[in-house]
């Protein structure tokens, strides 16, 4: 008789979930204000004109408009909408 449990059933999967990190709403596509545009863990994008960030480093949208990524003069990615003007 084994005195081993078979296959370790019990002692493994202590695997994290995964946290589902990344762009949410690319470059060039429509977002509603409160919607998540990217999940990130530090500031590997950094907020702009019209998103905000929150305690995670989530950035989302204040304001509806067409999000925008860009790099500025110190190479840093920076996440922004243009607001959709009424005419």
């Amino acid at each position: 008789m084994a005195h081993k449990k078979g296959a370790g059933s019990s002692r493994n999967g202590r695997e994290s979930h995964s946290k589902r990190l990344g762009i949410k709403i690319y470059g060039g596509q429509l977002a509603i204000a409160g919607n998540i545009i990217l999940r990130q863990r530090g500031t590997v994008h950094s907020p702009d004109l019209n998103v905000g960030m929150g305690v995670d480093h989530t950035i989302f949208a204040l304001v509806d408009g067409i999000v925008q990524f860009k790099k500025k003069r110190d190479n840093k990615s920076y996440v922004s909408i243009v607001p959709i003007t009424q005419e």
